[in-house]
């Protein structure tokens, strides 16, 4: 190899690592600037829930928490670029629905409520099962069909709950019998 060729491959390697290392840099920086955006946007969401009393300003903060995680997380899952971060954000969604969701039970009272909550606890837990079943076939399909099974029996023991006597029994084993447990 002359002495030229290898000058301009050092060179051109040289070059060549500049450009990968502000290709990393510029997405390093864009990652911190959608960060900050989605920061600055939670804050005027949250301001803006300051307007309302009671329950409805607590459902409004839950939402703006909410998109702010979501946000966040994907923002996260796009700047690493791996199933775990995937797999995260897609937890982290699950969890803020959730959060929305409970907090909207509030604005109930009795058997209703319970059985609010325990729909948001259902969803929650059957869209967490089928995150874990995304990741691996088998052992964790069955699990999440189990776990989905037992999160629609505890739904519809609770609305058997507003019932009393024998209907209350005659629920409750139809569920039993439903779901299989």
């Amino acid at each position: 190899m002359t002495k030229m060729t290898k000058c301009t491959s050092a060179l051109l390697a040289s070059l060549l690592l500049g450009i990968g290392m502000s290709a990393h840099a510029a997405t390093s920086d864009a990652y911190k600037s959608q960060e900050e955006m989605i920061k600055q946007r939670y804050d005027g969401a949250k301001k803006q829930c300051d307007s309302l009393s009671g329950n409805a300003n607590d459902v409004c903060v839950a939402q703006a928490k909410a998109d702010r995680d979501v946000a966040l997380a994907d923002n996260e899952a796009d700047y690493k670029n791996t199933p775990k971060a995937r797999t995260e954000a897609a937890r982290t969604k699950v969890k803020a629905r959730y959060e929305v969701a409970n907090e909207k039970c509030d604005d109930l009272a009795g058997n209703p409520k319970d059985v609010c909550v325990k729909e948001a606890k259902a969803a929650r837990d059957k869209a967490l099962a089928d995150i874990k079943a995304g990741k691996t076939e088998g052992e964790a399909h069955n699990k999440a069909s189990k776990e989905k099974r037992e999160a629609d029996y505890k739904v519809a023991k609770e609305k058997c709950d507003a019932l009393a006597g024998d209907a209350k029994t005659s629920c409750v084993d139809q569920a039993k019998a439903a779901y299989g447990m």
